[in-house]
């Protein structure tokens, strides 16, 4: 090959990689756990619970993360367990918000038969809009093997104490059901 040819070759690898080289926005960590009380309002009835929740950073724009939750139903002894484990990607669209999409396996639990695998996608943004306050708001669309697809809305805030520890509250709103979550926040 001549010498131009492989400059111009390098020259398009080069600005065909910047949308993959950039990191998260300023203010804005993919490396943390959380737990809290977790609700679900429903048509059929009130669970509520506890989670557990963590991502971390595997390169500087992907970042693997995960849930665990279980609640009972009000008024009774039926309870449920629902996992989620799944990849995602951001994209810094300016100096403090992020481009977020990601795709996670599920699984809900309740026992009896009523075992069910699924899996989401979601995307929207995120950002830090001041040192000590970070939101975000998604767009998504969960499927489980035992039920008709369904689109949802997350959105969500992070009041920062200080660099690590902060109070995350969520919601996520979907076909007639509201789940929200409250609690602190580790980041590392």
């Amino acid at each position: 090959m001549k010498r131009s040819t492989l400059s111009k070759l390098a020259a398009l690898s080069l600005i065909a990689a910047v949308p993959f080289a950039a990191s998260a926005a300023e203010g804005v960590s993919y490396n943390y756990v959380q737990g809290g009380y977790i609700a679900t309002d429903t048509d059929n009835g009130d669970a509520d619970g506890w989670a557990i929740e963590g991502s971390g950073a595997i390169a500087p724009n992907f970042h693997v993360f995960g849930k665990y939750s279980n609640q009972e139903f009000e008024n009774s002894n039926f309870d449920f367990d629902q996992w989620k484990l799944g990849v995602g990607y951001n994209h810094e669209i300016n100096r403090s918000v992020d481009l977020l999409t990601r795709v996670a396996y599920e699984k809900f639990d309740a026992g009896y038969g009523f075992d069910y695998d699924g899996w989401s996608v979601e995307a929207g943004v995120r950002g830090a809009f001041s040192p000590h306050f970070e939101g975000y708001a998604l767009a998504g669309y969960e499927d489980y093997e035992a039920s008709d697809g369904d689109f949802y809305g997350r959105v969500g805030a992070n009041a920062k104490f200080n660099q690590n520890w902060s109070i995350n509250g969520d919601v996520k709103f979907a076909d007639g059901d509201t789940e929200w979550f409250v609690g602190p926040r580790y980041t590392f």
